[in-house]
């Protein structure tokens, strides 16, 4: 599930306008906002960049600005903004999670991970949103807003993957 437009309209006033070259040269931006689904996708899904579906921007585009937003402090922002917004509306609790251990031990001589089916992810925008949530790219994110997620073996867990945050 992508942005819907009242989340877009949150998120929007974050990113930056970039004009476009007066001399009229160069490759046309790709749009923002698909940019931020194609983002999300991944996080939601977990897939690796190149397997990011073909009705978003290039994968290439996607890391690029994605990398870019995360060393300007940017995604962290739109990640803070969307979490209040939910939060506002009720629609996320922070208070409670759950962490999920399963995992599918491949076979030897199976063929390389196929490109995930959108048609197997869950409809629900709060989950996939909340998914996002508990991508290690967020714990910061957490952090900052003081959440109840990183209490106890979840803070240890989040200190691991970040010692200098």
């Amino acid at each position: 599930m992508d942005l819907t437009d009242e989340q877009w309209e949150v998120v929007k006033p974050f990113i930056p306008v970039i004009p476009k070259r007066a001399d009229g040269k160069g490759r046309p931006r790709a749009d923002d906002r698909a940019v931020l689904n194609g983002i999300l996708w991944i996080m939601r899904t977990g897939a690796a960049w190149q397997d990011l579906p073909d009705r978003y921007p290039s994968p290439a585009t996607c890391h690029r600005r994605f990398q870019a937003w995360c060393r300007t402090g940017l995604f962290e922002q739109i990640l803070e903004a969307l979490a209040k917004d939910l939060e506002e509306r009720g629609r996320l609790d922070l208070s409670e999670c759950f962490i999920d251990g399963t995992f599918v031990p491949a076979k030897k001589g199976a063929p390389g991970w196929g490109q995930p089916s959108g048609a197997k992810a869950r409809k629900s925008w709060l989950l996939q949103t909340a998914l996002a949530f508990l991508s290690p790219f967020t714990y910061r994110v957490l952090r900052r807003m003081k959440s109840p997620l990183l209490s106890g073996r979840l803070k240890a867990v989040s200190q691991r993957m970040n010692p200098n945050g």
